[in-house]
């Protein structure tokens, strides 16, 4: 056995070790069937819609990923599938069972989608998710580098699903600056639809403070369509080095130009260079830089925050505490579920949430059993159920439709 084959075993035992305590400790999703009828009822489930316009919910942050073989030209790095890289090995199977996908060859792209159809079906008539494309890594000449992509969703598959289901679906582009053909791909997916563009810099290595953006901004602006971008520490997929693209203080950039921009999480995980007191400034919590943005009088109409993954466990006490009694920002906060990460079992805790004061422990029992069901109705009842001390989301963080819908009629 040579040295590369050993280490591979070796990383693939270490998966497999690790997969196998989460089989037998619960911690991957069973993808049950849909609610019965008693827990449908519950009033952990249907005092959630009261104040609620189930028409103007549309979930701005879901991902729509593939490894291909749907013939959409999905891609995802054949790393998920090599043992011997470990991290990305496990969260493949990790995010691959959130999404209850089934992945015998030919069939896992379709799945993904009929799943989240059906979690969908199972609410009341009117909500939507908005299925975020996803564009490769490109170097500083817009060129794409394949090893340096996670995954890969283009935006004419998003753009079929949404189109082939309307009822439920809308979808976001993915477009990268650096590209020579950006500004006519932008005009393209607005054409098509697309109700604004999705960024996740670390990964698809933008740094958006960078010239080379700026005649992209002045099109986001001139076709009024926002961009939907990750700031604050990525842990969901590899970036390798470039965490420094998600600073919060990148984005004045974009926002300068007028471009409304909406920031993933709230920048609410990591730590990042407060850079407006100099390159070598202080560490700062993102969400710290974030606020700051906030509270500048400038951005007032254009600068807004999604509140998904507050709830996780690495982010919620950090998060919850800072943006649920700010009741004067709540109409600038847009509700999105990062599906499918609300079905990463490990990556919530319901208990934590009691034990640091942010849920009821009357709620646990039923938003346990809602979640072995509906990942996306779990989502969205635990965000109406946290508060502190009485301070609860406002109905309007969930009614996102208006926000969206002015980009196309």
């Amino acid at each position: 056995m040579n040295r590369r084959t050993f280490i591979a075993a070796l990383g693939g035992g270490i998966a497999w070790h690790l997969l196998e305590r989460a089989f037998a400790s619960s911690m991957l999703n069973p993808c049950l069937a849909l609610l019965p009828a008693r827990l449908a009822t519950d009033p952990i489930v249907r005092d959630a819609w009261d104040g609620i316009d189930a028409t103007k919910m549309w979930d701005c942050h879901t991902h729509l990923v593939g490894v291909g073989d749907g013939g959409g030209g999905t891609y995802t790095n054949p790393h998920t599938k090599n043992p011997l890289f470990v991290s990305q090995f496990v969260q493949r199977i990790f995010y691959m069972n959130a999404a209850c996908v089934n992945e015998a060859e030919g069939t896992t792209d379709d799945s993904y989608v009929d799943h989240l159809r059906s979690l969908l079906d199972a609410l009341p008539p009117g909500p939507k998710v908005m299925l975020l494309a996803f564009e490769s890594f490109h170097d500083t000449d817009g060129v794409v580098d394949w090893q340096r992509t996670t995954f890969h969703t283009p935006n004419s598959y998003a753009r079929l699903v949404a189109q082939t289901f309307p009822e439920r679906f809308e979808w976001v582009a993915s477009i990268h600056p650096y590209r020579s053909d950006s500004v006519a791909e932008l005009r393209r997916a607005k054409s098509d639809g697309a109700r604004a563009v999705k960024w996740l810099p670390s990964a698809m290595g933008i740094d958006p403070s960078s010239k080379h953006c700026d005649e992209f901004y002045a099109a986001l602006r001139e076709l009024n369509l926002p961009l939907v971008t990750h700031a604050g520490h990525e842990a969901a997929v590899d970036v390798g080095s470039g965490q420094a693209f998600g600073n919060p203080l990148l984005l004045r950039r974009a926002l300068d130009h007028g471009v409304r921009v909406v920031v993933a999480h709230c920048a609410s995980l990591g730590k990042d260079r407060d850079i407006d007191q100099g390159t070598n400034g202080p560490w700062v919590d993102s969400l710290q830089l974030f606020d700051r943005l906030m509270h500048e009088s400038a951005y007032e109409k254009l600068l807004f925050g999604d509140i998904s993954a507050v709830t996780q466990r690495n982010r919620a006490e950090h998060a919850l505490t800072y943006l649920l009694p700010r009741k004067h920002l709540h109409h600038r906060l847009l509700n999105g579920s990062d599906y499918p990460l609300p079905g990463v079992m490990p990556l919530f805790s319901l208990d934590y949430l009691v034990r640091k004061n942010l849920l009821d422990e009357k709620a646990v029992a039923a938003l346990n059993e809602v979640r072995k069901h509906n990942a996306l109705l779990f989502d969205f009842l635990l965000k109406r159920r946290v508060n502190i001390r009485g301070d609860y989301f406002d109905a309007t963080v969930f009614q996102t439709r208006p926000f969206f819908q002015t980009t196309n009629g």
